[in-house]
């Protein structure tokens, strides 16, 4: 692989460019934005509240760390405690208790890209209404119930296999998610060619993934690779997902070298603030949003199935999506600059909206990731020497307060400040 391209596929890569962009923020030279860093502090007393309202006094400990397993629980209903029962009870072993929960969630992540504004799901046998992520992931859980992405349809309990993706038919995720004129959701069709894509991804790599392209298959492999370690590697983790999923991603995006490399996007801040390059490369912001998302949701069955930790996690970087980075448009820590302001507002007539690839939007996401690092270490400081992890910030912090100011600015939509055209693929 191109030295460039491995460089940008990389999780350093992510930070060391955001960390360019917080230097021009620093100088007053980002070419969207005005940041009102003095806000920062009252984010943070924001933030910490919450923290404080939901798990405190003496309840932090239980924080999970942020990952698909609690999304799966709204409601207040225990569904993957269920099905864990359900699956002990049928004589399943813990490894494999562990490769049926990473089949689920590696599935029901990549579908994770927002839903919109007016898509609902109602559970099944119930009443019960959900919307956004908590919506996916139920009914995700269902279709993967229903044996919906796997071919083997009389076997003893749900698993997901590449051929079953590969020949995923056109209505299958309309049906499994309720999809209708009147319950719309965004990039339908994308995330049924993304799942396609996954299947023959999988398939391509027997050695992680088994003949049979399992993704609970990758528990295996990450025990063989740690051998005696005590501890897992996330960087190794990082760069099998990495190489499995490059190649799923729309290929009309960035390319380098041949090599199109994902959630990575060319950003003008980055070429104004360095001196001048005929390296276009070192132009390009790369956040790998729904991979690192993909990470953390998986680590967790590892820890609470198989007792298994990992090292190298604060490589992971916080997810530049819409509701971390909205927290800090809603609470003026960021404010679009009038051009683009108007730009954005000639897009839509109401909120200021622009293109996943939008310059507007790449400097936000990397901005957010500048930001969210500042705010770790002022929340770490209000919380009366309780040590949380990244993971816990944007699970307990960032995400819940993200969505809690936008429901409060806007209560029909809870939408973000800045709304973003996405093709189901990108957030």
């Amino acid at each position: 692989m191109d030295e460039k391209v491995r460089y940008l596929l990389s999780l350093g890569a992510v930070r060391d460019r955001a960390k360019i962009v917080g230097e021009a923020a620093q100088a007053g030279k980002l070419s969207h934005f005005d940041v009102h860093e003095e806000r920062l502090g009252e984010v943070a007393d924001f933030v910490t509240s919450i923290i404080k309202r939901d798990f405190g006094p003496d309840q932090f400990h239980t924080i999970p760390p942020h990952g698909r397993w609690q999304h799966f629980e709204v409601g207040n209903i225990p569904r993957i405690a269920g099905l864990l029962d359900g699956w002990r009870r049928q004589g399943c072993e813990e490894l494999e208790l562990a490769r049926r929960l990473i089949d689920l969630f590696f599935v029901s992540v990549l579908l994770d890209a927002g839903a919109g504004d007016h898509w609902r799901y109602v559970e099944p046998g119930t009443d019960c209404e959900y919307e956004r992520s908590e919506g996916i992931a139920v009914a995700s859980l269902y279709m993967f119930k229903s044996l919906a992405f796997s071919t083997t349809k009389d076997g003893e309990g749900p698993v997901v296999d590449g051929k079953g993706l590969q020949e995923l038919k056109t209505g299958t995720l309309a049906e499994g998610f309720q999809i209708s004129d009147r319950n719309p959701m965004l990039g339908v069709e994308s995330r049924e060619n993304l799942l396609r894509s996954l299947g023959m991804s999988l398939l391509s790599q027997p050695d992680v993934f088994g003949e049979e392209g399992r993704p609970g298959n990758i528990v295996d492999y990450m025990k063989k690779t740690a051998g005696t370690a005590s501890k897992l590697d996330v960087l190794v983790f990082w760069n099998i997902l990495q190489t499995l999923l490059i190649p799923i991603w729309p290929q009309d995006r960035t390319v380098v070298n041949g090599q199109a490399i994902g959630d990575a996007w060319p950003l003008s801040t980055l070429k104004t603030h360095q001196n001048p390059t005929d390296d276009a490369s070192k132009s390009i912001q790369p956040f790998h949003k729904l991979t690192q998302w993909l990470a953390y949701s998986l680590m967790v069955p590892f820890q609470r199935i198989l007792n298994l930790e990992w090292k190298n996690t604060d490589a992971l970087t916080a997810l530049p999506e819409y509701r971390n980075g909205g927290l800090f448009v809603d609470l003026g820590v960021l404010v679009l600059k009038p051009s683009a302001l108007q730009r954005g507002l000639h897009a839509s007539g109401g909120l200021p909206m622009f293109g996943a690839g939008d310059d507007v939007v790449v400097e936000w996401r990397a901005m957010t990731l500048v930001l969210v690092d500042k705010l770790y270490g002022l929340v770490l400081g209000r919380m009366d020497g309780v040590q949380l992890s990244m993971a816990q910030l944007l699970e307990a912090g960032t995400w819940k307060a993200g969505r809690e100011v936008a429901k409060r600015a806007r209560p029909l939509t809870k939408c973000s400040p800045i709304l973003i055209q996405s093709d189901g693929t990108v957030f």
